[in-house]
């Protein structure tokens, strides 16, 4: 692999001096060069300090990090060939954006021709040609961090290290730089690890997810395999919303199941290879993957809450003691459904997932 974490584990003393506590539990990561992958979590989960020990500024008690098939535990940050966009922007405010974009050539002593021909392509690469001249105090939030990505992506970094770069802009900003730092990445191919709490962000930017909790990895996978098939109770709440609805194995044959839930039979085809006959286990039903239909012949449930928000309808829904969020987004079945309706409830039985027994 191309930068690899092999049972890393990182501890601090704690703040009166007695004692330690673990930020980083024996975590094992290998990336593909070319390969964006986000380190997603919340807070205190480690997230942030994997990112730094892969960037020099804090090291391990235990454990390694290779890039490019060399150990590089001990080597400083500018020793690493990586390149870090912070939260905080930091961008030079005593410096216009051409200065602050071409400071670490400068420090590497580059010709004037160089630099110059760099600086452009790199703000021609974030959309901010014509604006070489500006004082920083003249950009927006938006414009400041795409200064702060040419100043690291100039540099032609083996990898860039992002430590949740959008999370002081705006809800449409946020869109917006998303994209552009998808955008960017795929036409250079570099290698980044980018580091988030915002679900949204790491569904939409990465090609792998890491899902992090109290120092340790979850689990590994794409948006579509930590989404659809969680590996633990915490990743499918984390990530997304979910109902986690109790039920029954009733009979496992080559590769499907029936379980007993709510009463009733459901067939599931994919499922687990570690659930038996008789298993107690819990299903994670997504709200987007459940109808609200005529309550004859389904699952009998009451509304308790209606929620219209244009381009959806949320609801709660009481079934026995269970509350069940369902959200419709077919505007061909968005019927407002009163507080206090009898309805019934479909479940697409193909998207339905099955946690291991247990969780």
């Amino acid at each position: 692999m191309y930068l690899a974490l092999e049972n890393i584990v990182k501890t601090f003393v704690t703040r009166g001096g007695v004692g330690e506590v673990t930020a980083v539990d024996g975590v094992s990561l290998e990336i593909n060069e070319g390969e964006l992958v986000t380190l997603l979590g919340p807070s205190g989960c480690g997230k942030t300090t994997t990112l730094r020990l892969i960037a020099g500024f804090e090291f391990p008690n235990r454990g390694n990090i290779f890039l490019d098939g060399e150990v590089i535990n001990e080597l400083p940050p500018h020793s690493r060939d990586m390149s870090m966009v912070f939260q905080s922007y930091a961008v030079f405010p005593h410096l216009n954006v051409y200065e602050n974009v071409a400071y670490g050539l400068k420090v590497q002593r580059l010709s004037k021709d160089e630099i110059q021909n760099r600086v452009d392509r790199a703000l021609q690469l974030v959309e901010l040609t014509g604006l070489d001249q500006r004082a920083p105090n003249q950009l927006s939030g938006g414009q400041q961090q795409r200064v702060a990505l040419a100043r690291a992506l100039i540099m032609e970094p083996k990898v860039l290290l992002m430590d949740e770069p959008l999370s002081n802009l705006d809800a449409k900003l946020r869109v917006q730089m998303r994209t552009e730092i998808r955008r960017i990445q795929q036409q250079l191919g570099i290698t980044s690890v980018y580091v988030t709490h915002d679900q949204i962000e790491a569904m939409t930017l990465s090609d792998r997810i890491v899902v992090m909790n109290e120092g340790i990895i979850e689990q590994i996978g794409s948006p579509t395999e930590v989404y659809r098939h969680p590996s633990t109770r915490f990743v499918a709440d984390f990530i997304g919303r979910a109902n986690f609805v109790p039920g029954m194995v009733q009979q496992v044959s080559d590769g499907s199941a029936v379980v007993s839930a709510f009463g009733q039979p459901i067939k599931l085809a994919d499922v687990r290879t570690d659930i038996n006959d008789g298993d107690k286990v819990t299903l994670v039903v997504r709200p987007e993957m459940i109808q609200i239909v005529p309550h004859e012949n389904a699952v009998k449930a009451t509304v308790h809450r209606v929620s219209y928000l244009g381009d959806m309808i949320e609801y709660d829904v009481q079934v026995d003691d269970t509350t069940i969020i369902v959200v419709e987004t077919d505007p061909t079945r968005m019927v407002l459904h009163p507080v206090g309706a009898d309805v019934g409830l479909e479940f697409r039985e193909d998207c339905i997932h099955i946690l291991p027994p247990g969780q």
